[in-house]
């Protein structure tokens, strides 16, 4: 009489034994977060300065991409409703995440993030799938394997688009690995970044961000419209030519800084480039040219219109 009971207490516990669930040390990253913009407050804000390369480890080609590169290029047409790529879009936009689940096992499927700029969707999955082959299509936000490491979500992401990994020209190339960790604790989430490219890195580029739980807050829909921001001809891409960016000692000169900090490089990431630092001369704007070129006419004779783009730097 009193082995039945015995026999439905093991099997409850069987069944309970054999029950996916999720491991007692996930933390849920799921819900809306507002970002802490008071960490890296210049990358983070209005964007850095032009030829501000300093603490990143770059190499000389992805120096001369910095270099040649002008800020006139977001009016082109085809670049002005880029969405910011997978490994660039924590740095200010506010975060949403939301997971899905298997309907028999309720185990997590996926994750997704949607970054407020431009609202790019991405999804990082969690069933263990395989990663597509090396010519698959690459996207802004990659192809995401993520597995949980204790309390904190690791992720890989392969297959993203060449893109940049500041807003000053400096790229990034469709070679690329991201790794990423979230970590929650209480109401913070914290979002490390590694982004390793044997292209245009000499070392691991590594940046971390924070967001805030904000229950309330609404993801708003981003319209972005294509508009001519600046009349130009046919086929003109604005750039800067070797040797012939005005802005090249701006940064440095206004700082206080060598030439070649600015020009950044592994070796300036370190405590031991301050001795270094301190034997260096400070970079000296030159002197303005006597004269400049008169201003291109329009049709009537007139200097055409200023005109302002419609999205700000700190968009971009």
């Amino acid at each position: 009489m009193h082995k039945y009971p015995v026999v439905l207490a093991v099997v409850m516990v069987i069944a309970w034994l054999g029950a996916p669930r999720p491991a007692a040390a996930q933390a849920d990253i799921a819900g809306q977060w507002a970002a802490r913009n008071h960490e890296d407050a210049p990358e983070r804000g209005g964007g850095p300065s032009m030829v501000e390369f300093e603490g990143l480890p770059i190499n000389a080609a992805n120096r001369l991409r910095g270099l040649s590169w002008s800020a006139s290029l977001w009016t082109v047409p085809e670049h002005q409703c880029i969405p910011h790529p997978a490994d660039y879009g924590p740095n200010f936009s506010n975060l949403a995440v939301w997971k899905d689940f298997d309907p028999y096992t309720r185990e997590i499927v996926a994750y997704h993030t949607e970054m407020s700029w431009m609202n790019p969707v991405r999804t990082i999955w969690m069933d263990g799938r395989a990663r597509p082959p090396a010519h698959a299509a690459h996207t802004w936000q990659g192809f995401s394997l993520g597995k949980w490491e204790g309390d904190m979500l690791t992720v890989e992401t392969t297959h993203l688009k060449p893109a940049y990994i500041r807003r000053n020209g400096l790229a990034r190339s469709e070679k690329a690995t991201v790794r990423e960790h979230f970590i929650r604790n209480g109401d913070v989430l914290t979002w490390i970044t590694i982004v390793t490219d044997p292209v245009y890195l000499t070392e691991p580029y590594i940046k971390s961000r924070n967001f805030q739980l904000n229950v309330g807050m609404f993801m708003a829909k981003y319209g972005c419209s294509v508009d001519i921001e600046v009349p130009r001809p046919e086929g003109e891409i604005p750039h800067y030519l070797p040797g012939q960016n005005p802005f090249a000692l701006e940064h440095a000169a206004k700082n206080h800084l060598p030439a070649e900090t600015v020009l950044g490089g592994a070796e300036t990431m370190y405590p031991d480039y301050v001795a270094k630092l301190k034997t260096l001369p400070n970079a000296v704007m030159p002197a303005p040219a006597t004269s400049a070129p008169a201003a291109r006419r329009g049709a009537a004779g007139q200097a055409p219109a200023r005109r302002t783009p419609k999205c700000f730097a700190c968009c971009r």
